[in-house]
């Protein structure tokens, strides 16, 4: 190409850049919405708030909390799918949204990998396993020896997303049979172990704990592969059956296409704030261990997992809706 054509060519890509990284450096230039797909005042929320407090002062932008529940989380995160791809609008990211509906739900307003790209993962923590004080197992291999010796006899109550699916990796790795007992989300069926209506269940840690220090539920092991930090006490399901590895996890999402500087921007100040003292401080005390992993990292969590549980959904036979 002749030089002069090559400079001027050269100059016309650099103009069509230089609005692109003078947006990335300048953002945000607005208030953010972070889209939170469950109602005011639980876990998920109460996570959003207190980082979307330390962001705002941080990025010197207000960071509102946009409460959209219902529907599985699909209406809050079809609004972040359909955003524009500006770091304006950000969606509250969990197993739920991200890995499980995908594979128990046919027809998704969004798709996952398609749709969305990681910002950051939060908190993570296990579920715990949980029985009925009535139940004559003290320790999670007694528990699996009393299934196996009586079949089908046993109840897991559930509740649906994390807990179902957790229940279930764990009868397929351990070729229990456990009798389902299907309950409209993890309220009702924590109420039915508590009254001793069923024996076990998989239940969120800021759930469970209060029963189990007064005596009302027995924990048998935590979730994870290894043993939690949090629980450091408790036995993991790892340590009996080796490979069986779940937390739920929560975090931060963007739309697919949002530039790189903005996600690494947020990224960059999420992974500041979570290091905080005050911030591990009051999110520890919600029983949850802080990450604040890399985008990269987040990504390759929700690739795994969409793996594991359309594995799961299909082994089990769990009817997809």
């Amino acid at each position: 190409m002749n030089p002069i054509k090559l400079a001027r060519a050269l100059l016309v890509a650099m103009s069509l850049l230089g609005p692109v990284c003078a947006g990335a450096q300048s953002y945000p230039s607005k208030p953010i919405r972070w889209i939170v797909t469950f109602q005011a005042g639980g876990t998920t929320d109460i996570v959003a708030r207190i980082v979307g407090q330390k962001l705002s002062e941080s990025l010197g932008q207000q960071v509102i909390i946009d409460n959209r529940p219902g529907a599985s989380g699909m209406i809050g995160t079809e609004l972040g799918a359909k955003a524009p791809p500006d770091g304006y609008t950000l969606t509250f990211a969990y197993n739920g949204n991200m890995t499980m509906n995908p594979n128990l739900f046919k027809k998704l307003p969004y798709d996952t990998l398609r749709d969305f790209t990681g910002i950051s993962m939060i908190i993570r923590t296990p579920m715990l396993l949980v029985v009925h004080p009535s139940v004559p197992a003290k320790s999670l291999a007694e528990f699996i020896a009393l299934a196996k010796a009586q079949p089908g006899k046993l109840n897991l109550a559930v509740g649906g997303g994390v807990g179902q699916l957790s229940g279930e990796l764990f009868k397929s790795m351990t070729r229990l049979d456990l009798t389902n007992v299907p309950y409209k989300g993890n309220a009702p069926s924590l109420a039915s172990v508590l009254a001793g209506e069923t024996q076990a269940m998989f239940e969120t840690v800021s759930a469970a704990l209060p029963h189990i220090r007064s005596g009302k539920l027995r924990v048998l092991a935590v979730s994870s592969a290894k043993r939690s930090g949090l629980l450091p006490d408790v036995p993991s399901i790892g340590e009996t059956v080796p490979g069986y590895d779940v937390n739920v996890w929560m975090g931060v999402s963007a739309p697919a296409g949002t530039p790189a500087e903005i996600i690494g921007k947020l990224s960059g100040e999420i992974a500041r704030i979570l290091k905080t003292a005050d911030v591990q401080e009051r999110l520890t005390a919600q029983g949850l261990e802080v990450v604040g992993s890399t985008p990269e990292q987040l990504n390759a969590t929700i690739k795994a997992e969409l793996e594991t549980w359309a594995r799961v959904v299909k082994e089990a036979n769990i009817p997809v809706q």
